[in-house]
């Protein structure tokens, strides 16, 4: 019979990353990317029923979930700012019957390509997310919507707005400004910057290096201390449903 810890060991883990464009899943076992459209009219029950009828073949035993917003409680503090209603308080362990721990997208993506030392993420996505891990010990940050000048925040210039409103070269300045002031502010020893625009940056600001698109994926699984090799980490959840150690 199975002991505890191999069960744990040999569980399928469903990653499912949220973003305002797409959402996106992946299991642990067998690593073959699914997705579909999002946007600001797609409501939480119908994020679950078509993720449902997409992985309808796969077989999982727990959910890693990341949400472009902050969690409590492991469910979403807020509606999103870039999807449709019904997000906030929804029960994500509930509607899809299986074990989910839920967190900000941004943490997962940064908890992925997580080295070690005092790392800052900066997802350029249809928004921008934000976390930061100090030696281990996982914040969500929410600077997306702090102002930045002319009475616009950080995400008006670096989202997908503001690169479309202000072309590549100017979105770009603008975005190494951004990496500036937040790193001489909290002062990390990196920046990992990710999202779906990383591509469109070019030469990346100085202390930066450049996330990888499975980021979001490995992260949800390391959520239930498992790594790409099958390695477990040591991983505790606080009240806020967001973890606090998870060391190589």
């Amino acid at each position: 019979m199975k002991s505890a810890r191999s069960r744990r060991m040999n569980r399928t883990i469903l990653a499912i990353d949220i973003g305002g464009s797409h959402v996106k899943m992946m299991t642990s076992k067998e690593r073959i990317k699914r997705e579909f459209e999002s946007g600001p009219d797609l409501t939480a029950k119908q994020m679950v029923r078509k993720v449902k009828a997409l992985t309808k073949d796969w077989s999982y035993d727990v959910i890693s979930i990341g949400y472009p917003g902050p969690i409590c409680g492991n469910r979403p503090l807020h509606e999103p700012f870039n999807l449709g209603e019904g997000w906030k308080g929804f029960d994500f362990q509930k509607a899809f019957g299986k074990p989910a721990k839920v967190v900000n997208d941004a943490l997962m993506q940064a908890l992925g390509g997580y080295r070690g030392g005092r790392m800052l993420f900066l997802g350029l996505g249809t928004g921008l997310g934000s976390a930061m891990i100090v030696d281990g010990e996982l914040e969500p940050l929410e600077l997306a919507h702090l102002p930045y000048r002319r009475g616009k925040t950080y995400e008006d210039y670096a989202g997908k707005a503001g690169r479309k409103r202000s072309g590549d070269k100017k979105w770009r300045k603008h975005v190494t400004d951004i990496v500036m002031q937040l790193t001489a502010a909290l002062e990390p020893d990196e920046v990992l910057i990710g999202g779906g625009n990383v591509k469109h940056l070019g030469k990346l600001p100085p202390k930066s290096r450049r996330g990888d698109n499975a980021d979001a994926f490995e992260g949800g699984f390391r959520l239930w201390g498992k790594d790409d090799k099958g390695h477990t980490r040591r991983i505790a959840a606080n009240k806020g449903g967001v973890l606090e150690h998870a060391r190589r």
